[in-house]
C-alpha cells in the first residue's frame, strides 16, 4: 500500500470514527482514565495500527469466549474495560484474559476499569469503542440501548429480549444506530458460517424451488445448575440461574433454539404470522430448574402457507439433534451439519455439496473478524439488530402459543404488554416470579395461561 492510499484510508476511517460515535466529546474525554485517549491514534504502516478500544460487559462463558474472540482478529484492538454484576465472574474473566501471553499487548484493565454491580455496564460502555453485550438476554434491551446512546459499535448475543416489551426496545434503538451509522453484529452465528452462506444463498436463487415445509431442532439432554447457597437473596440466585428464569433467559426456545428458528426465518425471508403448538415439563421437573418447560413443539405458520415445524427439548439420555431441514418443489436439503450440508432433488440427484467443514473457519471467530475488520476500514456493514430481535421475537411467539396451548398471532405477540422484567432491580428487590414454601416456582399451564 502507498503512503497516498494510507493516508487516504486513515482520513476515511477518521471521518466514519467522528459521524459513528467514536470520536466523542470533551465530556466523555473527562471521563477517561489516565493513559487513555478518545482520539484515534493513526500508524505510518498500516490501516489498522489505531487502536480500537473494547469493553466485555457480561464475563460468563459466552462473554469471556466473545472477548477472546475479539482479541483473535488481525486488528489492533485492546480490552480497556470489563463488568459484571458479580465480582467472582469479573475476577474469572480477568484471569482469563490476561492469561494469555500472544495478547499481553492487548489486555489494558488495571482495577479502576473492573466495574461490579447492577449497573457497571453504563461505566465499561462510556470508555470503550465498541461493546461487546453477553449478560443474560433480559439485560440485553437496556444495554443495547445504552450502547447506542453512547454512539458505539457493538456485538451483542443472541438471544437480543426476553419478551416483546424487550424487542420493541431493541428494534427502536437499531433504528438509532442505523442513523448513527453503527455496526451491530448479533450472535446469530450461523448467518456467518460458510456452509449456512452457501447452501442458502443458492436457495435463495431457486435451487430447491419454493420452500414448502421443513423442520428445525435443537434437541438435547441440558445445561447446568447453580445449587442455591443460604446466604442468597432471591435476586441472587436467580442471577446465578439465569437460565431457568423467563426474565432473564426467555426459557430454552428462546435462549438456545433461536438459532434453529433464526436460520427457518432466513431460507424463508420472513417471518411467521402465528404459532401454535405444545410443551410442558416431564423430566426436568426439580424446583432447581425454575419455571422454564423442558419440550416445546410449535408449528410456525408464514404468510404463504408454509408450516416450519420446531421441536427443541432438555431430556437426558436421549436422542439429540441440533439441525435444520427445509422442502423445496424442486428439492430439499436434509441437513446442515458440515459436509452433510446438501441440497439433492427428489430423485437423489446431486444439487449442491458444501465439501469438508474441516477449512471452514470457525463462525463464532468469523463474526468478530468480519466486524473489527469493518470498523478499522471505516465501513459500515452490520445491521443485524433488526432480524435479532425479530427471529427471538419468533421464538418469543413460539414460547406464548406453548405456553398458553393457542395458536398466538405475530401482532397480538408483538405488541404484548406483558413485561417479565422486575419492577425494582437491586440485590434486596423481589423478581416477579418467587417460589412457594416448598422451594417451587409456578409454571405456565396451558389452556390457564396468559401470555399475550
Amino acid at each position: 500500500m502507498t503512503t497516498k492510499e494510507i493516508n487516504e484510508l486513515a482520513a476515511d476511517r477518521r471521518q466514519f470514527l467522528k459521524t459513528s460515535g467514536l470520536l466523542t466529546g470533551s465530556a466523555l474525554l473527562a471521563q477517561l482514565p489516565l493513559g487513555l485517549s478518545a482520539a484515534p491514534r493513526f500508524g505510518a504502516h498500516s490501516s489498522v495500527d489505531d487502536t480500537i478500544k473494547v469493553a466485555l460487559i457480561g464475563c460468563g462463558g459466552r462473554g469471556r469466549g466473545a472477548a477472546m474472540q475479539a482479541l483473535n482478529t488481525k486488528q489492533n484492538i485492546k480490552i480497556v474495560a470489563i463488568a459484571d454484576a458479580f465480582q467472582d465472574r469479573v475476577d474469572i474473566a480477568y484471569k482469563t484474559l490476561t492469561s494469555r501471553q500472544d495478547a499481553a499487548q492487548k489486555i489494558d484493565l488495571p482495577k479502576e476499569r473492573q466495574f461490579v454491580g447492577l449497573d457497571a455496564y453504563k461505566q465499561a460502555i462510556a470508555l470503550a469503542d465498541v461493546v461487546i453485550l453477553a449478560t443474560p438476554p433480559g439485560f440485553r434491551p437496556s444495554h443495547f440501548e445504552e450502547a447506542v446512546k453512547q454512539s458505539k459499535h457493538i456485538f451483542m448475543e443472541k438471544p437480543v429480549a426476553t419478551d416483546a416489551p424487550g424487542i420493541r426496545r431493541v428494534l427502536a434503538a437499531a433504528e438509532e444506530a442505523k442513523k448513527k451509522k453503527l455496526n451491530v453484529v448479533v450472535g446469530l452465528q450461523r448467518h456467518y458460517q460458510s456452509n449456512y452462506r452457501e447452501a442458502i444463498k443458492r436457495i435463495h436463487d431457486g435451487a430447491i424451488g419454493d420452500i414448502v415445509g421443513g423442520s428445525v431442532y435443537w434437541i438435547s439432554g441440558g445445561v447446568w445448575v447453580n445449587p442455591r447457597k443460604p446466604d442468597q437473596t432471591e435476586m441472587e440466585y436467580q442471577l446465578r440461574n439465569w437460565y431457568y428464569f423467563n426474565w432473564l433467559c426467555g426459557d430454552h426456545i428462546t435462549e438456545q433454539h433461536v438459532h434453529n428458528i433464526d436460520v427457518a426465518n432466513w431460507v424463508k425471508r420472513g417471518y411467521p404470522v402465528s404459532a401454535q403448538g405444545t410443551g410442558g415439563r416431564q423430566v426436568r421437573t426439580g424446583k432447581e430448574y425454575g419455571e422454564i418447560f423442558d419440550h416445546h413443539t410449535v408449528d410456525f405458520v408464514y404468510a404463504d402457507g408454509t408450516t416450519i415445524n420446531s421441536q427443541c427439548r432438555h431430556y437426558e439420555g436421549t436422542y439429540s439433534k441440533v439441525d435444520e431441514q427445509f422442502l423445496g418443489t424442486k428439492g430439499r436439503i436434509d441437513s446442515f451439519n458440515g459436509n452433510k450440508t446438501i441440497l439433492k432433488g427428489y430423485k437423489g440427484q446431486p444439487i449442491y455439496a458444501h465439501g469438508s467443514a474441516k477449512t471452514d473457519i470457525d463462525p463464532y471467530q468469523v463474526e468478530h473478524n468480519e466486524l473489527f475488520e469493518a470498523i478499522a476500514k471505516g465501513q459500515y456493514k452490520f445491521a443485524d439488530a433488526e432480524n435479532g430481535a425479530k427471529s427471538t421475537m419468533t421464538s418469543i411467539l413460539g414460547r406464548m402459543a406453548t405456553y398458553s396451548g393457542n395458536l398466538i398471532k405475530w401482532d397480538d405477540a408483538i405488541n404484548s404488554q406483558i413485561s417479565l422484567f422486575p419492577d425494582q432491580l437491586a440485590w434486596d428487590a423481589k423478581p416477579k416470579i418467587l417460589p412457594n414454601a416448598d422451594g417451587f416456582y409456578p409454571v405456565a399451564v396451558p389452556g390457564k395461561t396468559v401470555t399475550v
